[in-house]
């Protein structure tokens, strides 16, 4: 008798089908950090200089410092949240479209989409004219109202150069070209510091001179960013001229980005609500003061997930859009084990670190022990958060934004925001109850988002987004 061969054969397979698995994961990985280690150093430089324009006009007094606070929480609020959202069915269309080798419809989308936004720009720019008169309508200081409006007033030309800066990231953003907006990122903040200090001390402009130092770099890095689209050999496969076709059918455009608006907004506006409430607190300088170092702190931290989240929509949709769901489903889970790694390092320095955080933010002795009882309660806020960066990644990708609308709206008012309100008033936690209310919606946010990508069926998902790609082509010569 000659010995059987059939159990070799059967574990050589089986090696054979992991060995391959874990080289398909392998290369998924380096796909994925070669897109996501750009764009989070590229968050944190915009990150910086948010801080940079406030340490300055911090400098000018507290009426400046308040003022210009407030105007840029009301900026964001009523404006660039609504533009970064609308472009974000970018994400989908033109990640979609560029797997699918249709190379044409990426600057067509992005025409249409720079259309889109800078028609919305022209009301929210005639509201941000109003926002002294809002603020005495609600009972603010009119000082502090009439800084917001100079502020808010010098912004508003920027909302046109941040319309353009979005579109363009997001079309190079899909083909994995994120070096130019490192670039230009780069050149942007190095433009800035002197800018700002030139503007605010030198020419007297005070936090005026922060808000047009803000406006003018906006547009630097939306013309560094066009003229490498014009001139790189990197986008001669997609770039194309604009047409008539830009001007019509802005449908597919508002069908992705009225919900990607709504993920992002819906979660944002809880935040800003959670600190206006602080202010009807007892001692409700503490409680805001606390709060508002908890979240810039936990905005920080979400620069990480923010990042990998950006490179998961783009392998997500460029593998959807090529007809590959199984290559959706690998980008997917790779992305997961990541960010997994990644919350619970970052969330155990946190927790290692708490008794030093309170100390970067201020000298009061109440404040920095408030943070410190508080920094236990956002290690958990960091893991909910990295999850959902990366799942709202995948959503976008996938082109589910609605489903991912409907979670929110559900997560953070239905559940974050009633529970806030009953540990911070019914329970007398304040603050920390808040903060209990952020972690609620969070938590029901990515377990939500965590069912529906479980239960996704990626090649419908393939199929549904070779639909979106080939409805509307632009006509070949």
């Amino acid at each position: 008798m000659y010995p059987s061969c059939e159990a070799p054969l059967l574990l050589t397979k089986e090696h054979d089908e992991k060995g391959r698995w874990w080289r398909e994961a392998a290369e998924e990985s380096g796909r994925l950090v070669a897109v996501a280690l750009p764009m989070i150093f590229v968050a944190l430089l915009q990150f910086m200089m948010q801080l940079i324009a406030t340490a300055m006009v911090g400098h000018l007094g507290e009426v400046e410092l308040a003022g210009a606070a407030m105007a840029n929480s009301l900026s964001i609020v009523t404006g660039f949240s609504i533009i970064a959202g609308l472009a974000c069915a970018l994400e989908t269309i033109c990640g979609q479209a560029y797997g699918a080798e249709q190379y044409d419809e990426l600057s067509l989308y992005t025409y249409r989409s720079i259309i889109v936004l800078f028609l919305v720009s022209v009301p929210i720019g005639i509201l941000w004219l109003f926002i002294p008169e809002v603020l005495a309508l609600i009972g603010q200081d009119p000082q502090i109202a009439n800084e917001a409006g100079k502020f808010a007033l010098w912004l508003i030309p920027g909302l046109f150069a941040f319309s353009l800066s979005q579109c363009f990231t997001k079309f190079l953003q899909c083909q994995s070209l994120v070096f130019p907006m490192v670039l230009s990122s780069l050149i942007t903040i190095s433009v800035f510091i002197p800018l700002c200090w030139l503007m605010v001390y030198k020419v007297g402009m005070g936090s005026s001179g922060a808000a047009l130092s803000v406006t003018i770099c906006d547009w630097v890095e939306a013309i560094v960013l066009c003229l490498y689209i014009k001139f790189s050999p990197s986008c001669e496969k997609t770039r194309a001229p604009i047409s008539s076709e830009a001007f019509r059918s802005f449908g597919s455009v508002m069908r992705l980005g009225v919900p990607s608006t709504l993920m992002l907004c819906l979660e944002w506006w809880s935040l800003e609500l959670i600190v206006l409430l602080c202010g009807i607190l007892p001692n409700p300088a503490l409680e805001t003061s606390v709060l508002s170092i908890c979240i810039s702190g936990l905005l920080l931290l979400n620069n990480i997930p923010f990042g990998l989240g950006a490179a998961a929509s783009v392998r997500v949709s460029n593998e959807l859009g090529a007809g590959n769901p199984k290559g959706a489903r690998l980008a997917v889970g790779v992305a997961l084990s990541f960010i997994a790694c990644s919350a619970v390092l970052v969330s155990t320095t946190l927790l290692a670190l708490r008794h030093f955080i309170g100390i970067a933010f201020s000298k009061e002795e109440e404040v920095i022990s408030y943070v410190t009882r508080m920094v236990p309660l956002l290690s958990i806020s960091v893991i909910t958060d990295s999850f959902q960066g990366v799942l709202s990644g995948v959503a976008r990708g996938g082109g589910w934004q609605h489903l991912g609308a409907y979670v929110n709206l559900g997560a953070f008012y239905l559940i974050g925001l009633p529970v806030a309100l009953f540990f911070g008033f019914a329970m007398q936690l304040r603050g920390m109850g808040f903060v209990f209310g952020m972690i609620a919606g969070g938590a029901t946010q990515v377990i939500l988002l965590s069912v529906i990508t479980a239960t996704t069926d990626w090649e419908k998902m393939a199929e549904e987004a070779k639909e979106r790609v080939f409805q509307e082509r632009l006509p070949k010569p």
